[in-house]
């Protein structure tokens, strides 16, 4: 039976257009590119959202209200997004949580102490693979219909009107209304290597970057939508969700596990054995996913996180141990690094510390005098042993090229809206994220515009089905 909804994708975004969609009364179809074992998509690896309240909520504490919310976003994008879907967005975050407990989503107790998100983050019961697998299950028993293995190639867009998806097996599938909501390219290491192209050492930094999430998001109706359907874009390819992970995370689906946590907390070094960027300069919330990109910018997109015993319990744990030194001298020779130049490096750092009151749950006011780049917080002299590396390496998240919309969740051709094809999710995030990322906003945004996909999907599929009734 043709459905009235066609929704390809299967992460959050997906499902919250699909449980919308049928909430509203339209039948659902949801094709999910992954084997069921591997479904949700990168929804499957997050942890948490970011969420706008005006006082404690359940398990929010104090209050993170929408101008901060907003200057938070405005700070980490550099002003790339756009207003009124961000705070689109952020209003939408205040009001989402009892529907997503209608749908089995469970909320821990606020979190506290080093993670410093109890105020501004919701995080879920089990994480995002327990979400997701909640969201599935309300979807089945609402009578939406999921098929998994069933990528889809093409669709068929007639005067700016979806018509039709075409699956990779020849399969044809026709609906009154579609959400696209299959993710970004980030999987796609060809695409990446063209976006970032070689560098002026005659490196491709893409080969380097390893893939936090799933290796299903290969862009192929994104990038079907741009060249072949010529739907307006938005966004820089070469801008992602990237982290600093360790460099001896898999090549898929790491997830938060491999995240290196310690930056903040000592100095990172490239492979010339030199500092490059401002450790101290923000709360990781705020600053953690930049630390991806610059070291993809590094020669051989790799560099070295050192700490000494003192940062030992003031961070998340890595999964991996890490190179263990009783000696600075000692740690260079053994993770391969020029030791007169690390020593020099580490030397200048400590000598430039100026310690006052250390507090890592602080902006505090432990910082470099006469050294660049600067270190503006938590400065203090790597002098106490052991000492310990941790080796990184870019990690994708996901990608922001994506469709241009609007508060309709419209995908656009000449800027014309379409009036029955809509876009969520990793596909559009772009709108919002022109750069940098802040932890769980990405969540927030699959949400909201996943759910104002859905509802107008249906409203579209169920007007043209009233149209062809009376006719």
């Amino acid at each position: 039976m043709e459905p009235d909804v066609l929704v390809i994708g299967g992460g959050n975004a997906a499902l919250c257009a699909a449980l919308m969609a049928r909430e509203a009364g339209a039948n659902v179809l949801l094709l999910e590119a992954a084997p069921r074992a591997w479904r949700g998509g990168n929804s499957a690896h997050t942890r948490n959202l970011r969420c706008m309240h005006d006082a404690p909520q359940d398990v929010l504490v104090d209050a993170y209200p929408e101008e901060e919310y907003w200057q938070d976003l405005l700070k980490v994008t550099g002003g790339i997004t756009n207003e009124h879907l961000a705070r689109l967005t952020i209003r939408a975050s205040s009001t989402c949580r009892d529907w997503m407990r209608s749908h089995g989503v469970h909320f821990q107790p606020p979190l506290s102490g080093a993670l410093h998100v109890a105020r501004t983050n919701a995080f879920f019961m089990g994480g995002g693979k327990a979400l997701v697998n909640a969201y599935y299950r309300s979807a089945e028993r609402l009578g939406v219909r999921v098929r998994y293995e069933a990528p889809v190639d093409r669709i068929e867009v007639k005067n700016g009107r979806f018509v039709a998806a075409l699956l990779r097996n020849g399969e044809r599938i026709s609906a009154r209304a579609c959400v696209l909501a299959a993710g970004g390219f980030e999987s796609n290491r060809d695409w990446l290597r063209e976006a970032w192209g070689q560098n002026e050492r005659g490196e491709w930094p893409a080969d380097n970057f390893l893939i936090r999430g799933t290796a299903f998001n290969q862009g192929v109706l994104l990038k079907h939508l741009i060249d072949d359907h010529h739907a307006d874009r938005v966004g820089d390819p070469t801008q992602a969700h990237m982290v600093a992970i360790d460099a001896r995370a898999p090549l898929y689906d790491g997830g938060i596990c491999t995240r290196i946590d310690c930056v903040s907390l000592g100095v990172v070094v490239n492979r010339e054995a030199r500092r490059f960027y401002d450790e101290g300069e923000d709360f990781w919330p705020k600053r953690y996913a930049i630390w991806g990109r610059l070291v993809a910018q590094q020669p051989g997109q790799i560099a070295w996180s050192i700490i000494d015993s003192k940062a030992i319990g003031r961070f998340m744990p890595p999964v991996f141990p890490g190179v263990k030194a009783h000696s600075l001298p000692e740690l260079a020779r053994q993770i391969g690094l020029d030791e007169a130049t690390f020593m020099q490096t580490l030397n200048d750092y400590n000598a430039a510390c100026r310690v006052g009151r250390f507090d890592h749950t602080a902006l505090d006011d432990c910082h470099t005098e006469g050294v660049a780049p600067a270190k503006t917080h938590w400065a203090r002299p790597i002098d106490t042993g052991p000492f310990f590396s941790y080796a990184l390496r870019p990690g994708v998240t996901f990608t922001y090229l994506g469709l241009k919309t609007d508060d309709t969740a419209a995908v656009r051709f000449n800027d014309q809206p379409s009036d029955n094809l809509f876009v969520a999710g990793e596909m559009m995030a772009g709108n919002v994220l022109g750069k940098g990322y802040t932890a769980g906003v990405g969540m927030s945004i699959g949400t909201a515009f996943g759910r104002i996909a859905g509802t107008q999907a249906a409203a579209a599929a169920l007007k043209k089905g009233a149209q062809h009734a009376s006719a």
